[in-house]
């Protein structure tokens, strides 16, 4: 717990990291000075060229009924934020600091890390064609509907979002808007357009790609942008037409030039991947991420079993991509039924012991909308076989680990970031609660609301 002055020499000498913008640059704000006045306290810094002012909250003790550190529950305390950080957790009973303003959120209120949606599209609107509005809308009318996609998803608790592809690099656009003012949105980890073979899946995004050199040059420009993960379309997809879900787009040899090459530059990959043939290559090639992992064939799902086990020997994370609107759309029996042999691939990766994350693919149908989160992790206990803890550690711990951002993000714990949603009851009983959302901070700050 810092005091009034204890504060301001802490802010002199940090280099507060910052939400990174789209220029290229990774690193923190250079603070000027450090200022508590009237108005409540605040950094004055500099980003690149630009003067920026960062909010900073009061410090806060969160008192609650129940605690979840992200991997486990730790009984009912206290979660101290300062300076958009978490300073101490307590469940021993003890005092809060004297310059804490007490905040008692009530005896059934359970606190956890906030919810991180490992794959998102924030330049999809969740209608029944978003193809026709991210390929015919101005670069404006998609921002508007992005800056509404993140303000859901902060509502109901999503406090960190990896935005695995977008169009013309709006989604670091976005998050430039919102540089010195991280509580606008939820933290953006992008990826830019998905890389893709010329006319294959997402080809409207921007992102194709063919040759060694090509798709060198299309790592290094997502790096210059800014972007901290690369997103390859391995296989085709639904979406597209003319594009096979259940067939390879990319060869091993082109996908470790990726990886190589955005593993030299510090980025992360990511790679989307039905077909059989495409998350073998992909795993192969080193992808840090392997998104959907269906085992689509022409005529169905159909998982192997051998490379169900590599996929958990590695220990890559399997983006799981869970998570519908109830009621929001309707299906024919043959999708119903691809969607069962879908969720029995994902329980036998889950009993071999493969590390999952919990994204949603939000944006890309009515019923993915951008706080479907939720039913995503519940999805994770009631379909695949997940214990609500292991759920829940999806959402967070190793969600932050599959962003990058395992060191500030994904736990209660001194020193993360206090990236927090506090919902009405135990989640761990019942995991309907997790849309029971009484109040949401985002880096210290207080997003009040929520779904019912």
């Amino acid at each position: 717990m810092f005091s009034r002055n204890g504060w301001l020499k802490l802010a002199h000498q940090l280099n507060l990291r910052r939400e990174r913008g789209g220029n290229g640059t990774c690193g923190a704000l250079t603070i000027h000075r450090a200022v508590e006045g009237q108005n409540g306290r605040r950094v004055d810094a500099r980003e690149g060229n630009a003067k920026v002012t960062y909010p900073v909250p009061r410090p806060q003790a969160l008192r609650a009924g129940g605690l979840f550190d992200g991997e486990r529950a730790i009984g009912r305390g206290m979660v101290v934020i300062d300076g958009g950080r978490i300073v101490d957790v307590d469940t021993t009973g003890a005092a809060p600091p004297t310059a804490a303003e007490v905040v008692d959120l009530g005896e059934d209120a359970w606190i956890l890390p906030g919810l991180i949606d490992t794959h998102v599209h924030l330049a999809f609107d969740a209608t029944a064609d978003v193809v026709a509005t991210v390929t015919t809308a101005n670069d404006e009318t998609v921002l508007e509907g992005m800056r509404a996609a993140a303000a859901r998803a902060l509502r109901a608790g999503i406090t960190t979002v990896r935005d695995l592809g977008d169009r013309d690099y709006l989604s670091l656009r976005l998050r430039r808007e919102w540089v010195g003012r991280p509580h606008a949105g939820p933290h953006i980890v992008a990826s830019g357009p998905p890389i893709t073979t010329p006319g294959g899946h997402c080809h409207f995004l921007g992102g194709e790609a063919a040759g060694a050199g090509a798709l060198r040059a299309a790592v290094r420009a997502r790096h210059e942008r800014g972007c901290e993960v690369v997103k390859v379309m391995v296989s085709g997809g639904v979406m597209t037409p003319g594009s096979a879900a259940h067939a390879s787009q990319f060869g091993l040899a082109d996908l470790r030039v990726v990886v190589e090459e955005a593993h030299r530059l510090g980025m992360s990959t990511a790679g989307h991947a039905h077909a059989g043939s495409a998350i073998g290559d992909a795993l192969e090639a080193g992808f840090d991420s392997l998104e959907h992992v269906t085992f689509i064939t022409e005529d169905g799902v159909a998982a192997d079993a051998r490379l169900v086990e590599r996929i958990a020997r590695r220990g890559v994370v399997v983006g799981t991509t869970v998570g519908k609107l109830p009621g929001a759309r309707a299906v024919s029996a043959a999708t119903t039924g691809r969607r069962a042999g879908i969720d029995q691939v994902r329980a036998e990766l889950y009993l071999a012991g493969a590390r999952m994350s919990a994204g949603t693919d939000a944006g890309i149908a009515p019923d993915k909308p951008h706080d479907v989160l939720p039913y995503g992790i519940a999805h994770l206990v009631d379909v695949i076989g997940m214990r609500p803890h292991e759920a829940l550690k999806a959402a967070t711990v190793v969600a932050a680990e599959a962003c990058g951002l395992s060191e500030v993000k994904g736990r209660l714990r001194a020193g993360m970031d206090a990236d927090l949603v506090v919902v009405g009851r135990d989640p761990l009983a019942d995991m309907s609660a997790l849309r029971d959302v009484r109040a949401v901070y985002r880096a210290g700050h207080r997003v009040v609301g929520g779904q019912r």
